[in-house]
Parts: structure tokens; C-alpha cells; sequence
């Protein structure tokens, strides 16, 4: 290893900052364009040892974990400025496919937020860590705060320590995914200790009771539910299973739905594909004839079932759930012709075979949600190829202060 100074030319697609030198692009984290720094080298990365020049648009960091946690990369930089640069990915993406399209300015993301997260735990010696690993290593770092999370996931913090630490071993890390829902959290641990015993069994379960939890599922197997773990999606109730996909803020989520339904105005059957638990077809039956595709059959079930119980009563137009793997079996063109719009929300690998049977359709719009710029570029140029105008997309920062980025692109068929 060696120490050097170097200039900050700008910040890469991951949140660091990016050196160019002739041997290639050199990368240092919690740096901003134009800075000069003084770093520790090791092959392509560099370890920031001091700011010798900062840029005008630093800042202090809201938490005291940045910098080690890996959870957050740019909460160092100006508001304006953080939101300009993660605008400027989706640009970025858009030109590696030659793609001209009009990108709006990126819709923020406040502060305390983010309704579900992920979080590393593990016994040590003494105690239990828990929390989000360190940048590009495996080692957690034990959180005391989180200043992305609603206050009900942040102040629970030290009861989730509590909650999982019987179930842990120092062998292994344990994945504990937390939902805020209307009756309370949703709990769901991977990679503790596997096939628990009676004891532990009951011990969990009374830890989850104290807690007043909605839910704790373990390793899939639903160990106490004092109630089912509720969201409501356009006015409907829908009980979420066990490790359901929704977005990561209700306000993102609104702003989404809105964008939608609003680009589908006017249209007549709507054709919803990785339709979740609902977050689209439920909004969309408001005023369209909507059919439903899903991969997961939990969620087909959970959504289904909330149609059959509140639909009626609610005045949604007819609305079926089909169950189908839209990467091994994705609709035909023929399929797909019979609607007049369709939403398509894949997951960040994108849609790449089910974009091909829709460039090969007649369907006149439809309405794209990505959490991953890269992916909804290259799904895109497919879209554009087959004949459609990209006619808008719209970033938000759902994401606060990591490098992902969710976006909404509308596509006409001129």
C-alpha cells in the first residue's frame, strides 16, 4: 500500500468518488468533485486519510454512523447538489443506449421515510450486533440510530437486539427484515439458528409478544402473529405475507400511483405486470377493467383475497389475479394485444424477455416503474425499437442517500 494526493474529478455511479489516472478509474469513498484528499491506495480503491481541499458543497453528515456504515454513500454532499447527481445517473443510463428522452427533475425523499429494512445480526462474546454492514466488507456495524427510517423501525431498534438474540450464533449472520405496517411490525429472520427447538420456539414467541409484534416469521415458519401484518393500498386492506414486496416509502409509493394513473387516463383495459401485493392494479380498478400477473403465489393469494373481501364494497371494476413467471413464461404478443395499457414494475434485473413480447405488441401505452436505471435503459431500448416513444421519465429518490434510484417512464406507441 502506498499514500497519495489526488484530485476528486466526480462521483461514480456507487456514490464515490472517482480519481481518473492512467491506469483507470480509481475510486475513494465520502469524497465529492474537485476535492483534493490524501489517501491510502489499495488496487482500484482508495481509503480516505484526510480532506486536504473540500468542495463547497460538503456538508456534515445527519448521522453518526456515516462513514463506516454502508448503508448510506453521499450524506456528505448539499442536498441540491446530491439530488443533481443522482438525476444525472438516469441521464447516464439513458445515453448507453442512445436514448433521447426528457428526464424531470428528481422528486426528493425525506428524512425518516423508509417504511422496511434489512438489517445484519450476530452474536459476539459478550453481545449482539445489529445494524447494516460496513462498505464492501462483511462486518456489521451495530446501529443505534437511523435517520432514513420511520420512527416506529428506528426506536425499535434495541427490542430487535432483544427479539432476535436467543435465535443467533457466532458462526453465522442472521438477515432480519423489518415492515411498518398499520398493525405494527413485521418481523422476518434468515440465518439464525436453523430448526429451532420447543424452547427456543417459545421463547421467540413470548420475546414477540412483549414486543406487541405484528408478526415473527423465522426461516419462513410463522412463529406468533397476533395480528395479520396490514397495508392499505387505495383505500383496500391487504394482509401481507411473509417477505412481500412493496416500496420502500408510502410517500414514494403515492407519488407513484399518481404518476400512473394519471398517464392511463382515458384508457380501457389495463394489463398490470409484477403487480405485487396490489400497489397499482388496486389503485387502477378504481376506473379501468384491470388484469392482474404475479409471480409469487403468496402474494397472488394475499391479493386475491383482498379483492374478493373488500372489492365489492369498495365499487372496484372487475379485477382477476393471475399467477405466472413472467421471466420463464412472460405474455405473447397476441396476449398482450387484447389490453389498452399496460404497468409493468419488474424487479432491479428488469423485464428483458417480457419486454420483447410487449415491443411486439399493438398496446398503445404503457406506464414503466424501475429501481434500476441501468435495466429500465436497456429494457427501454428494446420498447423504442419496437416502436415506442419514450415521452417522459420522472426520477425520485426513494432511496435516500444510496445510489439507487427509482423512476417512472411513460411509453407511446406513435
Amino acid at each position: 500500500m502506498s499514500e497519495e494526493t489526488l484530485l476528486i474529478d466526480h462521483v461514480g455511479a456507487q456514490g464515490d468518488g472517482v480519481v481518473r489516472t492512467d491506469a483507470g478509474s480509481l475510486f475513494v469513498p465520502r469524497t465529492l468533485p474537485g476535492e483534493t484528499v490524501r489517501v491510502e491506495l489499495s488496487e482500484d480503491r482508495g481509503e480516505l486519510l484526510e480532506i486536504v481541499s473540500g468542495a463547497a458543497d460538503r456538508v456534515a453528515p445527519t448521522c453518526p454512523h456515516f462513514g463506516t456504515c454502508g448503508g448510506c454513500a453521499l450524506q456528505h454532499q448539499e442536498k441540491n447538489a446530491y439530488l443533481a447527481w443522482k438525476r444525472d445517473q438516469v441521464v447516464r443510463a439513458l445515453q448507453s443506449k442512445n436514448i433521447d428522452a426528457p428526464v424531470s427533475e428528481i422528486i426528493a425523499c425525506e428524512p425518516n421515510s423508509r417504511r422496511r429494512a434489512t438489517f445484519a445480526a450476530m452474536r459476539t462474546r459478550k453481545t449482539v450486533r445489529l445494524g447494516f454492514f460496513e462498505r464492501a466488507t462483511h462486518t456489521i456495524v451495530d446501529v443505534t440510530t437511523c435517520p432514513i427510517l420511520v420512527p416506529e423501525l428506528e426506536e425499535a431498534l434495541p427490542m430487535l437486539r432483544d427479539l432476535v438474540a436467543p435465535g443467533l450464533t457466532r458462526k453465522g449472520k442472521a438477515s432480519v427484515s423489518v415492515t411498518a405496517t398499520s398493525s405494527g411490525l413485521d418481523v422476518s429472520v434468515t440465518g439464525g439458528k436453523t430448526e429451532p427447538d420447543l424452547a427456543l420456539r417459545q421463547t421467540l414467541a413470548e420475546g414477540a409478544a412483549k414486543a406487541d409484534l405484528a408478526r415473527l416469521t423465522w426461516d419462513g415458519d410463522i412463529l406468533a402473529e397476533r395480528r395479520p401484518p396490514v397495508l392499505k393500498l387505495a383505500d383496500i386492506d391487504v394482509a401481507l405475507p411473509p417477505g412481500a414486496f412493496l416500496q420502500a416509502t408510502k410517500a414514494g409509493e403515492d407519488l407513484m400511483v399518481e404518476m400512473v394513473t394519471k398517464a392511463l387516463e382515458g384508457t380501457g383495459s389495463v394489463l398490470d405486470l409484477f403487480a405485487g401485493c396490489g400497489t397499482f392494479s388496486l389503485a387502477l380498478a378504481r376506473t379501468h377493467k384491470v388484469h392482474a400477473v404475479e409471480g409469487a403465489k403468496a402474494q397472488c393469494a394475499a391479493f386475491d383475497q383482498a379483492i374478493r373481501r373488500q372489492g365489492p364494497a369498495a365499487g372496484l371494476k372487475p379485477l382477476t389475479v393471475e399467477r405466472r413467471d413472467l421471466a420463464r413464461r412472460p405474455l405473447r404478443a397476441d396476449e398482450l394485444n387484447k389490453f389498452e395499457a399496460a404497468v409493468i414494475d419488474p424487479p432491479r434485473a428488469g423485464a428483458a424477455v417480457q419486454c420483447e413480447g410487449l415491443a411486439a405488441s399493438t398496446i398503445p401505452l404503457i406506464a414503466s416503474v424501475s429501481c434500476n436505471p441501468a435495466t429500465f435503459a436497456r429494457d427501454a431500448r428494446t420498447l423504442i425499437d419496437g416502436g415506442y416513444r419514450l415521452e417522459s421519465v420522472t426520477p425520485l429518490d426513494q432511496f435516500l442517500w444510496s445510489p439507487h434510484i427509482e423512476l417512472v417512464g411513460i411509453f407511446r406507441r406513435d
